[in-house]
């Protein structure tokens, strides 16, 4: 390793500095130069009067907490996270943020779960996943009016799970209504509020619209369970997971993707179709080269809305179905204005029946789509019929 040296009291490369500023012969200067610079070790220059690398492994060590819009601030001013922390020791500071984003979830912040099976992540063949949609639905379950009024099969996703785990699937359960914890609202809480963002002013927006569609669905539901609540409380959003769409990223990115199955097949039922939607939005090349084929069941997600390029169109037609409310027989081809996948019958026109009542229409397209797949032909899940056709407006 190579260090600068000293020439009469002065490091050569201010000597360097001094010889360009005259001589005859300006080629053997830069020369010199050039072989002088060529021995300077950068890494050793930027350690110099540099701080031992040595970093807090918690969030409250490093004096941050996520508020209550999930953001992450400072315990005490409630400012953004500051890069610089350190004026001109840039390598230090990239080393603090790189040991700030190695810490995980702490014993107080809010945190959600999935369920898996055993070999969600290992079975090297075949994958479901299930998405509930909105409301107070929680994982396993598509319509607690079905729970309490009829029966477990209709109104929970135990009859998938079954059916999937006895054909060897492994199964991911998504919990996408879990977005965040309600505590009581103090004083020091609410001064940490900030409606301050160190994102993209796009992004912040987009999330805080989402945030606020979700949490006007919230306020409707809690208006019927709790209407005589007395003390005000506050949402304290949970990382990464504070909203449907977040959620589905999230378990794509830590789990799905991470698993070993050559067949990754997804069960989404109406507002758990537009959270997939977005996921094809915003992971399209990995979705589309591990996801087989995808059932919907009345899905609310719309295209247009949505802004979905031509070419997740184009994939969703090849490879997704949408199960649909429909006074039309069980599979019976139902036309859309819509220009993305199929829509045939549920069999039923109660939304919340939806999963229940094509239950085996699904199975049996998933099991068409691995056929297709290895066959290059692709499944046509829909059969034509002579009668009306059912639109929606």
């Amino acid at each position: 390793m190579c260090e600068i040296g000293w020439q009469h009291g002065e490091p050569d490369w201010v000597v360097m500095a001094q010889l360009q500023q005259g001589g005859p012969d300006e080629k053997e200067k830069t020369t010199a130069l050039k072989d002088l610079l060529s021995r300077i070790d950068l890494d050793e220059l930027m350690k110099k009067d540099e701080p031992p690398l040595e970093f807090p492994d918690t969030l409250e060590g490093f004096e941050y907490i996520f508020n209550e819009k999930g953001q992450l601030r400072h315990i005490k001013t409630g400012e953004p996270f500051v890069f610089n922390y350190r004026e001109d020791l840039h390598r230090w500071n990239q080393k603090r943020y790189e040991a700030l984003g190695e810490v995980d979830a702490t014993e107080s912040e809010p945190k959600s779960f999935i369920f898996m099976s055993e070999d969600a992540l290992i079975n090297p063949d075949k994958l479901l996943v299930l998405i509930h949609g909105n409301g107070v639905v929680r994982a396993g379950q598509w319509a607690r009016r079905l729970i309490i009024n009829e029966d477990l099969d209709s109104g929970t996703q135990i009859p998938y799970i079954k059916r999937a785990i006895g054909e060897g699937y492994g199964v991911i359960v998504l919990n996408p209504n879990e977005n965040y914890i309600e505590v009581e609202k103090t004083k020091a809480e609410m001064q940490l509020s900030s409606d301050c963002s160190d994102e993209p002013a796009e992004k912040r927006e987009r999330k805080d619209k989402i945030q606020k569609e979700t949490k006007k669905r919230r306020d409707f539901y809690e208006k019927y369970r709790n209407p005589q609540k007395e003390k005000e409380t506050m949402q304290i959003y949970i990382r990464d997971n504070g909203s449907p769409e977040e959620h589905a990223i999230y378990v794509w990115d830590h789990f799905i993707s991470q698993s070993a199955a050559q067949n990754v097949f997804f069960v989404a039922h109406s507002y758990g179709g537009l959270a997939f939607v977005e996921l094809m939005i915003q992971r399209e090349a990995e979705v589309k080269n591990k996801v087989t084929a995808v059932a919907l069941t009345d899905s609310v997600h719309n295209v247009w809305h949505q802004e979905v390029g031509k070419t997740i169109r184009e994939w969703m037609r090849e490879n997704c179905c949408n199960w649909v409310s429909s006074s039309e027989p069980l599979d019976t081809s139902v036309e859309s204005m819509l220009p993305d996948c199929p829509r045939v019958s549920a069999g039923t026109e109660r939304h919340e029946l939806t999963s229940w009542k094509s239950f085996p229409s699904v199975f049996k397209f998933f099991s068409e789509a691995v056929k297709a797949k290895n066959s290059f032909v692709k499944p046509t899940p829909t059969r034509r019929s002579n009668r009306i056709k059912y639109e929606e407006f």
